[in-house]
Parts: structure tokens; sequence; C-alpha cells
């Protein structure tokens, strides 16, 4: 059986891949982009149906192209970003191979790389992991099957008519948790919801989105997380036109918020003493980007219009001055559980030295201590803008560098 070989092996046809392949074409580096399935597969089948982008259409794109038919300060819904990442595959020529999938890759004795495929055997010089980090769901083992509740995580989650009738609780409250528990509390559902620490930035403030905002405050741009911060999720909207998300505001429309979910046991869910602290942190967080965007805009000499209404808090209720700790589930007449917990990592395709003892990759700002292996398309890869579409462009620009001058030397 014949062997291909190529230069670079791109592994991704998402955001990731599809940016080192433009790099590379531009540095005119002989490559390949490998996907599983199709062309932006996570937009099609891991999203829920009313999702949209949660930047502005002139932040969430690649330069090269822009959204002709949304508004730039507008949100793309997922099915528009599927079309435009297949059409911008289109317009830089990408080598991209669908329906292919990499099931191992390993060292050869005399350097590079033997790849495994579903259609057969690749050897590569180089070789870019751009799965992205959302790969293998995390439901935490906190509920039995036996307990009779109807749980999925929130990439399988589509719509309120999914689940059974009855009551709903949301586990997580970033961007996805708060969206779907926003949905279902819309739809006339019950909606309990456990609030972890979190950031909550404005949508936006005195005429800029907050994109913008974490943009000149130098927020997109920082390398490292606060001390104690490093897992501290982001809830920030762009449905229904785009929204600050507030949970007292969510409370207010009678949604329950809890703390953090500990443990299960006959039918109850003990719930951490953590609420209100949670809420005050988020409030903090928010509070505080305006505060620097006052700043910015004072010593800039910016004319841009007053917000006052912006620092108005919404008036707690009863969940929040006398939270939850203990949940029975059968008596608040919850039927399903949506885990909106976040993602694992998994590049167990990897027979290489190159993850720590937890499976996470090892690496400075995508490049490995295994010549000519990269990693692309993973959070604060270099910096906190990394996972994001423009992000990972500038990431993959760096990383196309690097293997342009390791082919030449």
């Amino acid at each position: 059986m014949s062997v291909e070989t190529v230069d670079t092996l791109v592994v991704g046809g998402g955001q990731a891949g599809l940016a080192m392949s433009e790099h590379l074409g531009k540095r005119g580096v002989s490559h390949l982009v490998l996907e599983r399935s199709r062309i932006a597969e996570s937009w099609r089948t891991a999203r829920w149906d009313s999702l949209v982008a949660n930047g502005p259409a002139w932040h969430d794109r690649f330069p090269g192209l822009t959204f002709d038919d949304v508004d730039p300060d507008g949100f793309a819904s997922k099915d528009r970003l599927v079309q435009y990442f297949e059409a911008y595959a289109q317009q830089i020529n990408s080598p991209i191979r669908c329906g292919v999938e990499v099931k191992s890759v390993e060292p050869k004795a005399d350097g590079g790389f033997r790849v495994e495929t579903s259609e057969g055997v690749i050897e590569a010089n180089n070789v870019v992991a751009a799965t992205g980090p959302f790969q293998r769901p995390i439901i935490p083992a906190v509920v039995p099957e036996s307990a009779g509740i109807h749980q999925i995580h929130s990439n399988h989650y589509r719509n309120p008519a999914q689940l059974p009738e009855g009551a709903v609780l949301v586990v997580g409250a970033g961007s996805s948790g708060a969206q779907i528990a926003d949905e279902l509390l819309r739809s006339g559902r019950q909606v309990y919801l456990a609030v972890g620490p979190h950031e909550r930035p404005p949508r936006a403030y005195r005429g800029k989105d907050f994109c913008w905002w974490l943009g000149v405050l130098g927020h997109w741009d920082a390398t490292t997380r606060g001390p104690g911060m490093e897992h501290v999720t982001i809830s920030v909207s762009g449905a229904r036109g785009g929204h600050t998300v507030d949970f007292r505001e969510f409370a207010s429309r009678g949604m329950m918020l809890l703390g953090r979910t500990q443990g299960f046991a006959d039918g109850v869910m003990t719930v951490a003493p953590d609420l209100v602290d949670n809420l005050d942190k988020g409030d903090a967080n928010y509070l505080s980007v305006l505060d620097e965007a006052d700043a910015y805009i004072a010593a800039k000499g910016l004319d841009l219009p007053e917000e006052p209404e912006a620092r108005k808090v919404t008036p707690d209720s009863i969940c929040i001055t006398d939270p939850i700790l203990s949940l029975n589930l059968a008596e608040a007449g919850i039927t399903s559980i949506v885990w909106a917990t976040g993602y694992a990592v998994d590049f167990s395709w990897l027979k290489l030295d190159a993850l720590d003892d937890k499976g996470r990759p090892v690496h400075d700002k995508g490049v490995t201590s295994v010549p000519g292996l990269y990693f692309l398309g993973l959070p604060w890869l270099t910096r906190r803008a990394s996972p994001f579409i423009w992000g990972v462009w500038h990431d993959a620009d760096y990383l196309a560098g690097h293997i342009a001058g390791r082919s030449q030397a």
C-alpha cells in the first residue's frame, strides 16, 4: 500500500484548521487539512437551535471575509457561521479533505510523523493539532441514571421541546448555561440554575460592544488570568439582538438560582453556600469593566454618551437572600438536568510525549518540545483571545511562521 506524504498535516477543519491553512498557504508551505466530519462540524451538530455568535459580526470573523448579510453590530446564527467557514475554505483554496479521521500520530525513527487515518497512512514532517478545546463533554458523575432524571450535556441540547415536561435544572452559568436557562424560562419552564464563579462583562457600554472594550483595554491580549481565576468562565449573550447577562434579572422573572452543586443522594442535590459570593464577584467584574471604560474615555477625551443606568442593580429575590442549600428534585418537579459544565480535551490519538499526566498539551505558545508538533485553538494558547475566531487567526499566523522557518532550515 502506498503512503501519502505531505510537509504539514493539519488535524481539524474548524476555525483553527482553516486559519492554519490560510497562513501556511500564504507562506508556500505544502499542507493538507483533515476533518473527520464536515467543515465546522461542531457548529452544525453540537450547538442548540437558536444559538448565535456571542460577538458582533464585525468582530467574530477572519480579517479576509466579512458577513455581507449580517449587520456589523448584529450576531450571526450558527448556520450562517457554518456558511461563513465553508465560503472561507473556498476563498483561500484550502486543501481540506473531509470525512477522514486521524486515528493515531506516531514519531518516525528518521524524524517526522506517521499518521494513521481512516483512509490510510500519511507521513508528515509537521503536524498541527487544530481540533480545539471542545472535544469531550464533561458530565459530572453526580446524579446516577437510576435516579430517573433525564440528563444531557449542553452540546446535545437543541430546544425546550426536546426535554420531558417538568422543571429543568441547568448546571453551569457560563454563556451556554445562561443562554439555555433563559431560553427554557422564556418557554414557560420552571428553571433552576446553578451559578458558579464567572465573569460577567456588559454586552455593550456607552455605545461600544464589550468586544471593543476588551480590545482597547488590553484584556484580549492578557497572557494569564489573575490568581485563582484559571477556571472562571465568561457569561455573555448575543441572543435576541444581544444583551448583558444578569442573573439577578433572571431571578426577578422566576428563575431559581443556586450555588454550585456538590453532591446527590436519596433524590436530594446538595448545594454549596456560595451563590451570593459568586453573584457579588460577577457584579464586581461587570463594574470593573465599566470603571476601566470610563477611565479610558476620560484619558482619551472620547465623546461617548453617558450611561448611568448601566450601574443600576436588579433587586435581590428570595432565592438570593435565602439561598437554597438542599434541593429535592422530585419535590421541585425537576425531570431534566442540562449539564453546561464544559469540555475536556482528548488527544489520546497523539502517541507522542507532548501531554502531561492529565492528558493536557504541554507547549509554549502552541510549540511543543516534539520537533514539528504544534497545538492551535486552545484557550490561553498565547493570550485570552486565542480560542476565538479572530484570535486563533493570529495564533495561526505565528505558528505558520515557525513551521515555515523549520521547513527552510
